[in-house]
């Protein structure tokens, strides 16, 4: 497929506290593609099944946000989407026939993209065939959904729980429009309250709600009142993201002050979650200490795989992670959407962009899945996995750490942990654990 590449980004400042946002290890822009597809059989041969994580990938919404970088293409004429999902379900058998015998899922979610831009008709097809394609009761395991304040319809709403959605997620960002409009969002807020309202009315899910701190004009009163405002609905759980500025998103600023006023903001917002009965998980996920627990399968992000359907999806066996081609600007992501719905059955059963996780890279991977979490690192689970302890394999990056005061001292021996100060700089902290040749690859990918 040809591509048009645009020139780099200038390279974020060394001491900036916001260097990535580490929600996967390595991250896609490190991707390449394999010299020979290999089969998925061939990938998931000998691999532990017996816990996965199943993503299914919606790359549509109503509208394109400007501070959006995922894959996503905005108002696509109805036959792509029909088409899209009939492409969805050539994968799903094809990844279904080369996992290996005894497959089972420990949860599973619907991104995107926006799910519920679908109709609750595609959305019920989504269900029926991920369900018939891997044998999987979606309403016994715990699924996630993201929607948006103009598609969360009473009758989506009804399909999620009816189906037994376990938690739905929407990004709100600023209950004040002109922030969410600074930020690229055009909403208005009396449709974030009728979402809110239809939620709580027709769904019986968890709600999380995203606010991003940072906006343009932000300050600390009108953070303060989105926080409340997001209180008022008792969300079981809220995700305080800072503003990145991506490459062809449209926003674009970076300065010292900028850092400082979002980590002033952040600080914020934590203290202000925590005081209001909120136990913070990592340094974006905040759950309410009351909210019940989902009663949900034994699973670990560390060592269990994952399974993505779609074109924006990502994959993870032990020792390889794949996916499509990525991409950010709106000419390559139709392309990959045209290319994804014109494929065959048999197209779906191989490999074709990805990273080869090697003994160091599963070691980092482990590690950054587990340090970036408030409860922290069991050095016991890691020594027993890899025969040596974090603290040997990454002897210099924790010094640093240590020296800055970012690491918990006065924990269980066998207990690695980041201090609140830690977790705030968190999106500095991940990036100090890449491997040199994930670096030099992410820094060699050209946005497009």
């Amino acid at each position: 497929m040809t591509t048009t590449l645009t020139p780099r980004p200038e390279p974020v400042r060394a001491d900036s506290p916001y260097q990535s946002y580490v929600y996967a290890y390595p991250h896609k822009s490190a991707y390449r593609p394999f010299t020979e597809r290999p089969a998925l059989a061939d990938l998931w041969r000998g691999e532990d099944v017996g816990a996965l994580s199943l993503y299914a990938h919606i790359p549509f919404c109503e509208m394109r946000c400007g501070f959006c970088n995922l894959f996503t293409r905005s108002t696509p004429p109805a036959e792509q989407v029909t088409a899209y999902l009939d492409a969805l379900e050539r994968q799903a058998e094809a990844v279904a026939g080369a996992l290996p015998e005894g497959a089972a899922f420990a949860r599973a979610a619907l991104g995107g993209g926006t799910p519920t831009y679908l109709t609750a008709e595609e959305l019920t097809r989504v269900y029926d065939l991920t369900e018939s394609a891997f044998g999987v009761d979606l309403s016994a395991i715990p699924v996630s959904v993201e929607t948006s304040p103009a598609t969360a319809t009473p009758d989506r709403l009804a399909v999620l729980d009816a189906r037994g959605a376990t938690r739905i997620s929407m990004g709100v960002q600023s209950f004040l429009d002109a922030e969410a409009h600074a930020a690229g969002r055009p909403q208005k807020r009396a449709e974030v309250d009728r979402a809110l309202a239809a939620i709580r009315e027709h769904a019986s899910a968890d709600l999380n709600l995203d606010l991003i701190y940072g906006i343009d004009r932000q300050d600390a009163r009108t953070w303060a009142y989105s926080l409340d405002t997001a209180l008022e609905w008792e969300p079981e759980e809220v995700y305080l993201y800072p503003l990145y500025v991506r490459p062809l998103t449209g926003l674009g600023r970076r300065a010292r002050a900028w850092d400082d006023h979002r980590l002033g903001l952040y600080r914020q917002g934590r203290d202000h979650l925590r005081e209001r009965g909120y136990e913070q998980v990592s340094m974006r996920m905040f759950r309410r200490a009351d909210a019940p627990k989902t009663q949900a399968p034994d699973h670990s992000c560390q060592t269990d795989g994952m399974v993505g359907l779609g074109c924006g999806a990502r994959s993870y066996t032990s020792a390889a992670h794949y996916s499509f081609d990525y991409a950010v600007g709106v000419g390559q992501v139709r392309s990959i959407i045209a290319d994804y719905t014109s494929r065959r059955q048999a197209d779906f059963g191989r490999a074709e962009v990805g990273f080869r996780m090697d003994e160091g890279e599963r070691r980092r991977r482990h590690l950054l899945q587990s340090l970036l979490l408030a409860e922290g690192m069991d050095t016991a689970a890691y020594a027993d996995r890899f025969g040596s302890r974090p603290e040997e394999d990454f002897a210099a990056t924790l010094a640093v750490l240590d020296g800055r005061g970012w690491l918990e001292r006065d924990g269980a021996p066998d207990l690695l942990r980041l201090t609140p100060e830690g977790l705030a700089h968190s999106d500095a902290v991940g990036p100090m654990f890449f491997s040199a040749g994930v670096a030099a690859l992410m820094a060699d990918y050209e946005a497009r």
